[in-house]
């Protein structure tokens, strides 16, 4: 399931990620730092030291919007979130076809999280680059995605996935991975779906109790697929 969020951050948040990533001067490490055996012999970009005074500025800014999104907890149905990572891809940079790596491990606790779902909050807009697109891989084909800046694209860590050369310009973006409280995407799909529904039926003030039956089969599959 690949899921757009439009203004996942407003105007505001994004600039100050934006004011704290343009100051981050030796915060800037070789992307390569925390990339996988797979992942390091086609990055090449630049990103945040994780252990920064700016990381940690950053992340607050992105968990504290993301923590409020009503859409983001119905498509990713959160347990616990990696730490968002910030990148900088100037022209030439890319990043390969590549699959995320299964399991991470939080810098912070030193806990283990199992990446179920990738995502990507852009924080340049599209006229601000040429290239970069973000080229998503799934069973109806190849997506190519490049979104406004707030605006934040989650898929299933599973997915091959790359970020083309950058032509012009410079791209900002933020990454970090989920472990869903539903591991399978496609529970995790018809879940969203049926949230999806029951909020436009709340909306048009659909019959009260077909809502209730429906909600209370939504938390019923909720309570079987979960793992907590």
């Amino acid at each position: 399931m690949i899921v757009t969020i439009d203004r996942a951050l407003d105007a505001g948040q994004v600039a100050q990620l934006r004011a704290h990533l343009h100051t981050a001067g030796d915060a800037w490490v070789d992307g390569r730092a925390t990339a996988g055996y797979q992942g390091a012999p086609v990055k090449f970009n630049r990103q945040i030291d994780e252990g920064s005074q700016a990381a940690a500025r950053c992340q607050a800014i992105v968990l504290g919007a993301l923590e409020r999104h009503p859409l983001f907890i119905s498509a990713a149905l959160p347990n616990a979130v990696y730490p968002p990572m910030f990148n900088r891809y100037s022209e030439g940079m890319t990043f390969g076809a590549h699959v995320d790596g299964a399991v991470r491990i939080d810098p912070r606790t030193g806990h283990k999280l199992r990446a179920d779902i990738s995502a990507t909050l852009f924080l340049s807009d599209p006229e601000d680059y040429d290239g970069g697109e973000l080229e998503v891989m799934d069973t109806y084909g190849l997506h190519s995605i490049r979104l406004r800046a707030g605006d934040l694209l989650i898929y299933p860590a599973a997915s091959l996935h790359q970020v083309t050369p950058i032509t012009r310009g410079e791209r900002l973006g933020c990454f970090f991975w989920v472990q869903s409280l539903v591991r399978d995407d496609g529970r995790r799909s018809l879940l969203f779906e049926m949230d999806t529904a029951l909020q436009q039926l709340n909306r048009t003030g659909a019959d009260e109790e077909a809502r209730r039956t429906l909600v209370g089969c939504y938390h019923n599959l909720l309570r079987q697929w979960a793992e907590v």
